[in-house]
């Protein structure tokens, strides 16, 4: 009995959390985000503002007019050794390639919200599934705006965990296309490259902040405008549908 007490605290405050954080916390949030992303920082910044040395020069040319003197059966395979395979990386002559901090900078700064909206999110679904009634015959219609408001949520809950997979990944693309700079270091359409991919998660960043606002918006949104339905579920109307 002590347990079963709890369980039904622990429903009734999750209850009063996901009404004060859908009528409070998600325009606050909301205005929060908009603001953040008029500063400097996501507004009329230039893709080469995003741009960062890679620490990789580029190698003075080998010269294979000075190895004339050498055998023929030397010198080919002394050509090959040096055309086939690109250059053997076993250390960076100048120290390490660091991440692009411009980036990092804004990951640190969108990570946190990508965590809040799933978070949030999974408020709001437990909120509407707690008040899902028992399943009997008749007057579901109510029970169906809850259902389809629910399946919502958890779509935007799945979208926004996804958002941390899109970062990770962008990581591991760059490290891959920078070892191809170590290796063909005279070969400019990887270093371009680079550039390009750090352009392209800069915008993603940016469409990923917009995402999260435009999510906070479609919430608040739909579930406002049910409301009534999503906490009282069954009523002798039955000509509503969702707004």
């Amino acid at each position: 009995m002590a347990d079963a007490k709890k369980v039904l605290e622990y429903k009734d405050s999750l209850k009063k959390e996901a009404e004060e954080l859908l009528l409070k916390g998600f325009p606050a949030t909301i205005v929060k985000l908009n603001a953040l992303l008029e500063t400097p920082q996501f507004k009329n910044r230039r893709f080469a503002d995003v741009h960062q040395d890679l620490n990789i020069p580029i190698p003075d040319p080998i010269v294979l007019n000075s190895h004339t003197d050498l055998p023929p059966a030397k010198k080919a395979k002394y050509d090959n050794s040096i055309s086939q395979d690109g250059t053997k990386v076993m250390i960076l002559p100048s120290g390490s390639v660091p991440t692009n901090k411009h980036l990092v900078e804004l990951v640190e700064a969108v990570k946190p919200h990508i965590r809040k909206l799933v978070e949030d999110s999974n408020t709001m679904k437990m909120w509407i599934s707690f008040m899902i009634p028992k399943i009997e015959d008749g007057n579901n219609f109510g029970v169906s705006i809850q259902e389809d408001t629910l399946a919502e949520v958890q779509s935007v809950e799945s979208e926004a965990a996804a958002f941390f997979d899109q970062i990770s990944r962008y990581f591991i693309s760059r490290a891959k296309v920078i070892s191809k700079v170590a290796k063909y270091p005279h070969i400019e359409d990887y270093r371009r490259a680079v550039q390009e991919l750090d352009e392209k998660e800069y915008l993603s960043l940016w469409l990923v902040m917009c995402e999260i606002r435009n999510r906070y918006c479609a919430l608040h949104d739909i579930v406002v405008k049910n409301l009534d339905k999503i906490k009282k579920p069954r009523s002798t109307n039955a000509t509503e549908s969702l707004y």
